[in-house]
């Protein structure tokens, strides 16, 4: 029998053509990697000038704008732009921002082919790594009023980047050891990329078929250390080209954006997944947007002031700390006393547990409607939580974006709209996802029907957090 090599046969089969246009952009990129390295290393210097530069000049006063202050537009294009920007890039290209501009990546990988190249420790393995990092950076972030000064900024991202520096100069060999397993938002990107319509899709059988000297020749380095074979996910695959065509067998194609929530996570999801979307992006990343607009974190100031003063205790009252631990900035009357920051604390934990639980909750109850209990199954079903999660996110940063354009007289009167337009979609959307999924663990419509709308008694909470920050307070 003649043999009929996997690449003529993926030719001769003329796939349609949006297909056809995406897989050739894959190509390109693996025939590119200098030019897209060209394109990393000048992202690694605007990053570094908008990071760097601000420190040295003065805090900007209440004259100063976007366009006539470099600190106040570093603000706008990293908390206004940058960030909304690179989770909305998630959920239409998948993680393409993370091999293709992200600096962080670019700078751990050129310290990895030029560092130690040690075995990655199992520690650093630790699967809780992106959940953990993301709480700790959220809540800091927010004491030391990360998106207002240009310091906080450069210490959290830039220490950030420094920590991946170091890690790739450490582990791997021309990997990104700091992406895989460390990076603070890894865990939010891949669980955003899950809804992304294209990803690299690889045919087992054609893999299998290549004849291994032709897989010698086309041998590719997977920076961020993804199982290229066995791949069923596209959380973890950076979107950096290179595997493209490899064995004939991968290729970037079109996909329904919520096939792999529906017909793969099922076995891919896990306690971590879990913990990210409810405790991480639904309560902590909720709580830590709202916290400063809220009335109830005043009442609970106010009240802890008042026990303090009954009880002579008034250090806590007037003590500030170093603006590295808490925001302090006289010269703009912005202090964080130790009162402050406690409550803070006190605020965001009790929001974050609260959302947790009227979310978990509801969300237990509509797995045990659509059949027998399995941790498995909520897990999975609380993928469909995605979409709402992103939302939130994404509006609670843009929040920043819309600070900044108010204060330079942009008219935002159709914002309201936009935003409830936003939360509406994304509710629909978990809701739709939410159905399949529970249609695909009962098999039953009547039970489909009293899991979804179990399901939707978990998107009361959050959905109620955003209502009150965007309309009411």
């Amino acid at each position: 029998m003649t043999f009929i090599p996997s690449a003529r046969a993926y030719a001769l089969a003329k796939p349609p053509r949006h297909r056809r246009v995406l897989a050739t952009v894959g190509d390109w990129m693996r025939r590119h990697q200098r030019l897209i390295r060209g394109v990393q290393w000048g992202v690694v210097a605007v990053y570094a000038v908008l990071l760097i530069v601000p420190n040295l000049l003065p805090l900007p006063d209440r004259t100063a704008h976007v366009w006539n202050n470099i600190t106040v537009f570093a603000q706008f294009v990293f908390w206004g732009v940058w960030w909304p920007g690179v989770l909305l890039s998630m959920l239409i290209f998948g993680r393409l921002w993370c091999g293709v501009l992200c600096p962080e990546g670019s700078l751990s990988e050129f310290a990895s082919r030029h560092g130690r190249q040690r075995a990655i420790p199992r520690w650093v393995r630790w699967p809780g790594w992106p959940f953990a990092a993301f709480l700790l950076t959220t809540v800091y972030g927010q004491l030391v009023s990360v998106y207002q000064y240009p310091a906080p900024a450069l210490l959290i991202l830039g220490g950030s980047t420094v920590a991946a520096i170091g890690v790739g100069f450490l582990y791997g060999r021309e990997k990104r050891v700091w992406c895989r397993y460390l990076c603070p938002v890894n865990g939010v990107f891949g669980l955003l990329s899950k809804l992304a319509p294209m990803h690299y899709a690889v045919d087992r059988q054609a893999w299998e078929d290549c004849p291994p000297e032709s897989a010698a020749r086309e041998a590719f380095n997977c920076a961020p250390l993804v199982p290229v074979r066995t791949m069923e996910s596209c959380s973890a695959c950076h979107m950096c080209g290179r595997c493209s065509g490899f064995r004939s067998a991968v290729h970037l194609e079109a996909r329904a954006p919520n096939s792999e929530i529906v017909d793969v996570s099922g076995r891919t999801a896990t306690i971590w997944d879990s913990a990210l979307i409810i405790v991480g992006l639904l309560g902590t990343a909720t709580a830590a947007f709202q916290w400063s607009s809220s009335p109830w974190f005043v009442t609970l100031k106010q009240f802890f002031a008042r026990w303090l003063i009954e009880h002579d205790v008034i250090w806590p009252l007037e003590t500030s700390a170093p603006w590295w631990l808490l925001t302090n900035y006289a010269g703009h009357n912005d202090v964080m006393t130790v009162l402050d920051g406690a409550v803070c604390l006190f605020y965001i934990g009790l929001m974050t547990t609260a959302i947790t639980v009227a979310v978990a909750l509801p969300l237990a109850l509509s797995v045990r409607l659509a059949g027998p209990w399995r941790p498995k199954d909520f897990h999975h079903l609380s993928h469909a939580l995605i979409p709402l999660a992103a939302c939130g996110i994404i509006l609670g940063l843009s929040a920043t974006t819309v600070t900044l354009l108010r204060a330079d007289g942009f008219d935002l009167t159709w914002l309201p709209q936009v935003r409830f337009a936003a939360i509406a979609g994304a509710l629909a959307w978990s809701l739709w996802l939410a159905g399949h999924i529970a249609y695909r663990q009962s098999a039953s419509w009547t039970r489909t029907a009293l899991a979804t709308t179990a399901f939707a008694l978990a998107t009361l909470a959050p959905v109620t957090a955003w209502v009150l920050m965007f309309w009411i307070w």
